[in-house]
């Protein structure tokens, strides 16, 4: 038997993730993947590009000590390999390749700043086969901060896949219209038409989070009615209450609302009722692309 380390190093909009993962090769044995660690810091860089179009000094700064750690943190797990992905906020900061240079320069962390076609192909080559079965259909749906990556499953195949800035830090700074939003809803509504026995599969922070609040075994999927009345409820708490009371991060207890809103619209939309959440994502598609890559 031989244990491999490989890394994954996700740059969104809201927050910044090291994922870690043991690759367990054996003999005549199927390849196991398992998670080894994560850390995820809150630097959120949606919050300079989408208001002021360029990432902070401030921000540059914690990103160069955050990349500084990670290095550090993959040579003591013995990471052999890792990619760095950034997304959404990185591809449209003025100053996006200044500051990958910056923290290249200081850490040694080269980082590419991925499109969302390339960042839906990353997500799709998860564990993701595991919950989609050949007669059904499914909407895939990755929520982040800057961007909302769709995806659509027909007889376990990607059909179509499209990339819309509805992301959850975007929402929060009020700079989605409802232009934008009546455009997904004729994409949804174009690219499902005739598909039968419809569900959606979510990823993301957020939808992981809703999903541990519900109290559902993994596996079991929401509800579209519980997703609704979890939306009405956490609209009734302030920001205070739902970091007090509901034990989120101060970086969640803000976004989660507007998370929880692009999937019920979604499921609304196209009358979908039940939301399957496997807690798979960029980061975890980032390590499988890694070791299918080289091997």
């Amino acid at each position: 038997m031989k244990v491999r380390k490989f890394a994954a190093i996700d740059i969104g909009s809201n927050a910044i993730r090291l994922l870690t993962h043991n690759v367990i090769e054996e003999e005549g044995k199927k390849t196991l993947f398992r998670k080894s660690a994560l850390v995820r810091l809150p630097i959120r860089l949606g919050e300079d590009v989408f208001v002021n179009g360029r990432i902070s000094d401030r921000n540059t700064d914690r990103l160069v000590n955050a990349m500084k750690a990670f290095q550090l943190l993959m040579k003591v797990h013995g990471v052999e390999k890792y990619m760095a992905c950034a997304t959404s906020a990185m591809r449209e900061a003025a100053n996006g390749e200044e500051v990958i240079s910056d923290i290249f320069e200081a850490s040694g962390v080269n980082i590419e700043i991925i499109d969302g076609e390339k960042e839906a192909s990353i997500i799709a080559s998860t564990d993701l086969k595991n919950v989609i079965k050949k007669d059904e259909n499914y909407l895939y749906i990755d929520v982040g901060g800057g961007s909302t990556e769709f995806t659509v499953f027909t007889e376990g195949e990607i059909k179509i896949s499209q990339s819309f800035k509805i992301g959850t830090v975007r929402l929060l700074n009020d700079m989605v219209d409802d232009a934008l939003w009546k455009e997904l809803e004729l994409w949804l509504k174009n690219n499902v038409k005739g598909l039968s026995n419809l569900s959606i599969i979510g990823s993301g922070g957020n939808i992981n989070k809703l999903h541990k609040m519900s109290g559902r075994k993994l596996g079991d999927p929401l509800s579209y009615v519980w997703l609704k009345g979890q939306y009405h409820f956490l609209q009734s708490l302030t920001f205070e209450e739902r970091v007090s009371e509901l034990g989120l991060n101060p970086d969640r207890a803000d976004v989660i609302i507007h998370a929880t809103r692009i999937f019920i619209n979604a499921a609304k939309w196209l009358g979908v009722k039940k939301i399957h959440v496997p807690k798979i994502g960029l980061s975890d598609g980032i390590i499988k692309t890694l070791y299918y890559t080289e091997n």
